[in-house]
């Protein structure tokens, strides 16, 4: 006897019973099937063709096991942009559309000025540890004129990023390192960083296992990559020039004291959209 053809309510069905969010199951159906939720949503009892039951189900497990959408799907929206995700950098999260925001807030204060007699250059701009190149792409697209800079430790994340860059028509200058060993002899008006900040023995680890850790984890408490990056921070940044940083919920007090050891004035916080304390920040003197 040949089986029952899967249908779009019983594949809801089998989603919700296997803990996968509704949502989440529409989509991954709705790139299976090549339609929209509106049309997956008026035809309910449609019956999916042997391949493409193949390839829902697969992804539906996938998901289950706690893979992220966006790698599954092979892409995900950012500050309006379509990005492609490859399992080599984070998935972009909402949370981080906080830091880009904050970035384009300090845009003219960070602008720089000619002299009486010399014209304004283009703000020179460094995403620390880029990924995807999330955060520079919506940075290069609010502000096409400026010099957007991006770094990344792992030649596979550039590749993501440059991919995507290319894609957008947003061209970024890139450079292979850590951090600021990346961008040796360069000065910027304007940096932001999401950097590794989670401890090695914190307890949402597991659930995160298949994004890189190299993307996650810091030691000192989580604060090693912060650490690292506000130190250095003032010989690679130019007068009044602001730092931003993403950082743990429970982590904006250590943050804003190296900031201000590291010489940093105007320190102010930012949340997400939890409302915890995300993002932490502040401008050398000019």
């Amino acid at each position: 006897m040949a089986e029952t053809p899967l249908t779009v309510q019983a594949f809801l069905h089998q989603a919700q019973a296997q803990g996968v969010a509704r949502l989440d199951a529409m989509l991954l159906l709705g790139e299976a099937v090549q339609q929209s939720r509106t049309w997956l949503i008026a035809h309910s009892e449609y019956a999916l063709t042997p391949i493409e039951t193949q390839q829902a189900m697969h992804w539906l497990h996938q998901r289950a096991l706690g893979v992220p959408l966006a790698y599954l799907l092979g892409r995900r929206e950012f500050h309006g942009l379509m990005l492609k995700v490859t399992p080599a950098v984070l998935d972009p999260r909402p949370d981080t559309e906080t830091l880009v925001d904050w970035a384009l807030e300090v845009w003219p204060d960070a602008e720089p000025t000619g002299g009486p007699s010399s014209p304004s250059r283009p703000l020179r701009v460094l995403d620390l540890g880029t990924g995807s190149g999330a955060i520079a792409l919506a940075l290069k697209a609010a502000h096409p004129l400026a010099q957007v800079h991006a770094c990344d430790a792992s030649p596979a994340a550039l590749e993501v990023a440059q991919n995507n860059a290319t894609s957008l028509g947003l061209p970024l200058t890139f450079h292979t390192g850590h951090w600021w060993g990346a961008v040796h002899g360069l000065r910027f008006d304007l940096a932001v960083a999401n950097p590794p900040y989670i401890r090695e023995d914190d307890p949402h680890l597991p659930a995160l296992v298949h994004e890189p850790a190299s993307a996650l984890v810091a030691g000192q408490q989580g604060l090693a990559d912060l650490w690292s990056i506000i130190e250095a921070a003032p010989s690679h940044l130019e007068a009044g020039a602001w730092l931003l940083l993403e950082h743990g919920h429970d982590q904006a007090s250590a943050v804003a004291q190296a900031l201000v050891e590291a010489g940093f004035v105007d320190i102010a916080h930012r949340h997400d959209l939890s409302g915890h304390t995300r993002c932490t920040g502040g401008r050398l003197p000019r």
